[in-house]
């Protein structure tokens, strides 16, 4: 069939071509929407401006064609070949190319925005400047293909191959990249905020300068890769592997990597506040200073000998223990898990329920926390079921005024103070709801002595208190009930609350403070 007679056909009605040899044919600017292409032969065709809008090229070969600037929208390109095609600014938005051949095609500054190319070869092909917003690329293969400067706003991406490949400056924020292959992948200068990379192989990635904010690389394996000045602020980096990384100058404030290993990284000058410094795997890290400031802009620099840097990496994780003088009954945890789990409803720091060691004459409750600063609020919080809580509150209340009163405590008793204000609207908010703590008041294992001990990342403690009476329970042996405890002690022994020294040396042991 020759092109006049396509045309002519085409003029008339008929739009089914399935099958035909068109190969070396000039098409450019014909106008062909709706046509059923599938199985054609449209090899080293003249396409360029053409269009082929919702056409059906399924299985058609259009190898080395040419569909510049053609018009693709929503046509079916299902396992077609187009091996070598200059798409070049080609729209193929909403098209379905599952399955298709597009080695070393060129599709500079083409739309494909929303298209379907789930399991698409794309192995050298040249996307630079191309739309790829919202588009399926699960399964694809992008090995070594030119993406510098594309968009892949929202793309899905998941096992994808994008081994070798270049991705520097391309905006890939919200995109889903779990369990996808980027080995020697260059996304220098690119931004990834929000994206999910959980799982993702990024081994001798280059990722310097990109923006990661928010993303998702639990899992991920970043070993050998280049981080440098990147931006992984508020990242889930849990678990991730970063051996022998380049972390350099990295941004890492408020970041989460618990279970991260860190063997052999090079972390100087890493921005570092807010960030969990326990779970690491920090065997010959090199490390010269860190950045602690709140904003990442030096005010706060810490430096390290060798030494002094596996010990600040290899924190422990803050931790609340309330020791009660009595053994755990039913009755008791049945009140006491009521009560934790309308306070987490309150306070979102205690959502976790806390550990339980239960013995024959103490039980303790423990409760990691992910951050230094949240210890003194949230055991003002903890408290709230025990009788001890009005004076193990005014123990934390009163510590805290102390360091207001420290000249060198300036830099972060505002941020402290403002975390117990919060604690205390929540505290007084929760006994409002007096249901919640209704049934633990009348038990007696609530009104057993207690001690509250802090632990911070440095492994330092703080009793914040001590009841005086604590282990000197006696028992009335005519009786089944052995909960009974001698009040008769010093009412002003209670409010004995840590000294100011003690209290200032145990801040200063929080992760992001400078020594």
């Amino acid at each position: 069939m020759t092109v006049e007679e396509l045309l002519e056909k085409y003029a008339k009605g008929v739009t089914d071509f399935s099958g035909v040899d068109l190969s070396e044919a000039n098409l450019s600017g014909a106008k062909l929407s709706g046509a059923n292409f599938s199985d054609a032969n449209l090899s080293v065709a003249n396409l360029s401006g053409a269009n082929l809008d919702e056409a059906n090229l399924t299985n058609a070969k259009l190898n080395v064609a040419r569909l510049s600037g053609a018009h693709l929208s929503k046509a079916i390109l299902n396992n077609a070949s187009l091996n070598v095609a200059n798409l070049i600014r080609a729209d193929l938005k909403s098209a379905q190319l599952k399955g298709a051949s597009l080695i070393r095609a060129e599709l500079i500054r083409a739309d494909l925005s929303r298209a379907d190319l789930e399991g698409a070869n794309l192995r050298n092909a040249d996307l630079r400047e191309a739309a790829l917003r919202q588009a399926n690329l699960r399964g694809a293969n992008l090995s070594q293909a030119t993406l510098r400067g594309a968009f892949l706003t929202g793309a899905h991406l998941e096992e994808a191959n994008l081994n070798d490949t270049d991705l520097s400056r391309t905006v890939m924020s919200g995109a889903n990249l779990r369990d996808t292959e980027l080995r020697q992948v260059n996304l220098r200068r690119a931004n990834l905020s929000g994206t999910n990379l959980s799982g993702a192989n990024l081994r001798w990635a280059d990722l310097s300068g990109a923006n990661l904010r928010f993303c998702d690389l639990s899992g991920a394996k970043l070993s050998g890769a280049k981080l440098i000045g990147a931006d992984l602020s508020n990242a889930n980096l849990t678990n991730a592997s970063f051996v022998h990384a380049d972390l350099t100058q990295t941004k890492l404030i408020n970041a989460d990597w618990v279970g991260a290993d860190l063997t052999g990284a090079t972390l100087t000058g890493a921005k570092l506040y807010a960030t969990t410094r326990f779970g690491l795997k920090t065997e010959g890290i090199i490390c010269e200073w860190v950045d602690l400031s709140p904003t990442g802009d030096r005010s706060i620099i810490q430096n390290f000998t060798a030494e002094d840097s596996r010990d600040f990496f290899n924190a422990t994780p803050p931790t609340i223990r309330i020791i009660v003088d009595a053994p755990l009954d039913g009755e008791a945890n049945f009140a006491l898990a009521g009560a934790y789990y309308q306070i987490s409803q309150q306070y979102r720091e205690l959502r976790q329920p806390p550990s339980m060691d239960i013995g024959r004459r103490r039980t303790v409750f423990t409760f990691v926390l992910s951050s230094d600063e949240a210890l003194l609020p949230t055991a003002y919080i903890a408290i709230l079921p025990f009788k001890d809580a009005t004076d193990t509150q005014k123990n934390i209340a009163a510590s805290l005024s102390m360091m207001a009163n420290q000249d060198n405590s300036g830099q972060y008793i505002q941020e402290l103070d403002k975390l117990l204000d919060e604690a205390i609207a929540n505290a007084t908010a929760i006994k409002e709801m007096k249901k919640i703590l209704q049934l633990a008041a009348k038990l007696n294992f609530f009104q057993a002595p207690t001690q509250t001990i802090l632990t911070n990342s440095s492994s330092q403690n703080l009793i914040v208190h001590y009841h005086p009476n604590f282990g000197k329970r006696f028992i009335n042996r005519s009786q089944v009930n052995t909960a009974a405890y001698d009040e008769s002690y010093n009412e002003a022994a209670k409010l004995i609350a840590p000294s100011s020294s003690m209290i200032v040396d145990f801040v200063k042991g929080f992760h992001y403070i400078s020594h």
